[in-house]
């Protein structure tokens, strides 16, 4: 019984170190959750690691698109590997001093898990990382005739969150794109002179607010413009119907002289030439006595003659 119970103690024994052995050989950190935006770079450590007596140092790249990557560098034979890597991704400085992954300005794409796995005496170490890349997106902000604000918060990931000031009952569209982006319309009409966009997006450290005026404010202006319009045709209307008038009156009063001095002008013309010959009769009237007293006197005795 002695030697059975001595074995069954030996065997819990051993047991319990291995379970310890793999517990100090694989020591794994908890995922870290790292958001950057587009463009951006980002450095990944692999943790507080001992570089001390350190073997060997392995990135594990997994983007949520395209290929798998893999960096990895053994200091017993001073030797870097890498596999499918894009040349954005690169030590940050040298392996040997630092372990450190850089990605250089960061895209959609390499959206995904990165793992470092080190190895030194005490036992294997991990630590992994999942990469989200921001878009903040492009604000557009328009107001049409009947006063109705469009607020547009385009092509951005997340989706933006849009908001007025003041605040209202507005309609929201969604619009999802191929690369993950989203656009969002957010559809506002307002009472008010003046409105605000306000767009949140976790790429900014602040939301961002445009003003727009209000359609209602210038409906005064819209009415007025109307009215002036209508008084402007009734205006050229009257102007015309009393310029076709006084043209009536002038063509009236021109038509009277246009038939009478046609006479008078024939009557005049007939009388200059009637007058030289009514003088001429005149003046042959004048002589005619003359003629005849002479003739007559002709016949006169010599001794009358004297006396006429």
């Amino acid at each position: 019984m002695k030697p059975k119970a001595d074995m069954n103690c030996i065997g819990k024994t051993f047991c319990a170190f291995i379970l310890l052995t793999v517990a100090v050989a694989m020591v794994t950190m908890a995922n870290i959750r790292v958001s950057k935006i587009a463009g951006s770079s980002v450095n990944l450590t692999c943790g507080d690691v001992s570089r001390v007596d350190l073997i060997l140092v392995i990135w594990k790249i997994r983007p949520s698109t395209g290929n798998h990557c893999t960096l990895a560098y053994r200091t017993d034979l001073n030797k870097t590997d890498r596999r499918n890597c894009s040349e954005r991704m690169d030590w940050k400085s040298s392996p040997e001093t630092d372990s450190a992954l850089q990605i250089r300005q960061v895209r959609l794409t390499d959206e995904g898990r990165y793992s470092c796995d080190t190895s030194n005496s005490v036992g294997t170490f991990n630590r992994t990382y999942t990469l989200t890349v921001l878009v903040p997106p492009e604000v557009n902000l328009t107001c049409d005739r009947n006063g109705t604000a469009v607020c547009q918060a385009a092509a951005g990931k997340p989706a933006a969150q849009i908001s007025w000031d003041p605040n209202g009952d507005p309609r929201t569209e969604l619009e999802n794109h191929t690369d993950g982006t989203v656009t969002v319309l957010s559809i506002y009409s307002p009472k008010e002179t003046s409105i605000t966009c306000l767009v949140s997006h976790p790429a900014w450290n602040m939301s961002q607010s445009k003003e727009c005026p209000s359609d209602n404010g210038n409906m005064f202006l819209q009415y007025f413009a109307i009215s002036a319009r209508h008084l402007g045709i009734s205006f050229i209307l009257v102007f015309i119907f009393l310029c076709m008038l006084h043209r009536g009156r002038i063509c009236y009063k021109s038509k009277i002289p246009e038939t009478a001095p046609t006479h008078n002008v024939q009557d005049s013309n007939e009388q200059q030439e009637l007058e030289p010959y009514a003088s001429y009769v005149q003046k042959e009237n004048t002589l005619k006595p003359t003629v005849y007293e002479v003739t007559v006197s002709e016949d006169f005795p010599p001794g009358l003659q004297s006396v006429t």
